[in-house]
């Protein structure tokens, strides 16, 4: 493996970028019309660099890339930091040329991770699919109103629970509901997909069994329907019952004719009781509760990207400068997981990009920043740094 003595972390990161495939984006979308300086590469290291160390403001990115003058040529910047510049080419320059870099980079992450161990010795694909509001000043974005007094953009997600990788992405306005976004899934047969009771609709739930697909949902609590017969439980695991059900009421059992299966189980953790509806007949009850509970890697994703990639401070205030920030967000986030599968670090991926962002400057090989005694991090979790979302 090559030492890197000379380069810093933040060139060794972004020596993981596919820099051919991104020139060829660029030209697709003619990212470098009348620009004589300041390129497309530039504007992605800045927005790169500012999510890594959680920069907040154009002037905040520009007053810290210029106090390493002397470094950044070896970053791989070419031009000089103004913050008007990189204010001009977010809001200019096409965010699609991000966006096809992020999906990109999700294919590989995904041919990376494919051969990790499944959940629960599944052979399926697991994926969690949710959806993540973020709020705007209506103000300021009157492109995105949400409400009378609010605006929003919101962020449809499905995440590959092999290496929390996400496969789908579809940014909206606010007021989009959640479950019209099942819409635009292609669904795999055999694959579980898990969704908290936001995305309840039997129609569309019905369209994933006819892809002979499998779902998790949250049931509500007014759900009609009709007892066919119950499964022993142990309730010392937290099982309460394991029915086989038929919907009733004209329009559900019309939206879902087939039969369902209704598994009620007791967090004792949170002293909640959680109702669970599958297509799934043979898995056992418990499988079907832990399939559930690795639905908050997507809340997870979501925190990542919302508080540690910066999303909630906006640097430009037009639809392409959003979109243009939120995909090279999701850009850098499959960076790193790429990076930490092909340099084979323990650490979570939250962990590492803690590290990450104190240590950028640092001439050292990413691999001795998580595996020499000084720099471990004792006690370190996800759960420490990143308090999952309440249920939605």
């Amino acid at each position: 493996m090559r030492l890197n003595t000379g380069q810093t972390v933040f060139s060794q990161i972004m020596d993981f970028l596919p820099k051919h495939d991104f020139r060829q984006f660029v030209n697709h979308y003619r990212g470098h019309y009348k620009v004589k300086t300041f390129s497309c590469m530039d504007q992605y290291l800045c927005m790169a660099f500012a999510q890594l160390t959680y920069r907040e403001s154009l002037r905040d990115i520009e007053a810290c890339l210029r106090s390493v003058q002397s470094k950044l040529y070896h970053m791989g910047f070419r031009s000089a930091i103004s913050r008007n510049t990189l204010a001009n080419a977010n809001e200019q320059r096409d965010w699609r040329i991000y966006a096809d870099l992020a999906h990109l980079l999700i294919r590989q992450a995904r041919e990376l991770y494919a051969g990790e161990p499944t959940f629960s010795d599944l052979n399926q694909t697991v994926y969690a699919f949710d959806s993540s509001t973020i709020d705007l000043c209506l103000s300021l974005f009157p492109w995105a109103r949400f409400r009378q007094h609010k605006a929003a953009v919101k962020l449809h997600t499905l995440i590959d629970l092999r290496g929390n990788i996400p496969v789908f992405i579809r940014i909206t306005e606010g007021k989009v509901h959640d479950v019209n976004a099942l819409d635009d899934l292609v669904f795999e047969p055999g694959s579980i997909y898990v969704m908290d009771r936001g995305y309840l609709d039997f129609a569309r739930l019905y369209r994933i069994h006819q892809h002979q697909a499998i779902f998790v949902i949250r049931a509500k609590s007014n759900m009609q329907y009709r007892r066919l017969y119950s499964s022993p439980v142990d309730k010392a695991t937290g099982l309460r019952s394991d029915q086989t059900i038929k919907l009733k009421g004209y329009y559900p059992s019309r939206d879902y004719p087939d039969t369902l299966r209704r598994i009620r189980y007791f967090d004792a953790e949170k002293e909640k009781h959680l109702t669970f509806l599958t297509n799934q007949l043979t898995f056992p009850a418990l499988t079907i509760a832990d399939l559930y509970r690795r639905r908050w890697q997507v809340e997870l994703f979501f925190k990542w990207i919302k508080q540690h990639l910066r999303i909630k401070a906006f640097l430009g205030t037009s639809e392409n400068a959003v979109k243009t920030q939120i995909w090279i967000a999701i850009s850098v986030y499959v960076l790193v997981a790429i990076l930490k599968k092909r340099l084979n670090l323990e650490p979570s991926l939250y962990a590492i990009l803690q590290v990450l962002s104190v240590t950028l400057f640092e001439k050292r090989p990413i691999f001795q920043l998580f595996t020499e005694p000084e720099t471990k991090i004792p006690g370190l979790n996800d759960s420490d740094c990143f308090p999952l979302f309440e249920d939605l």
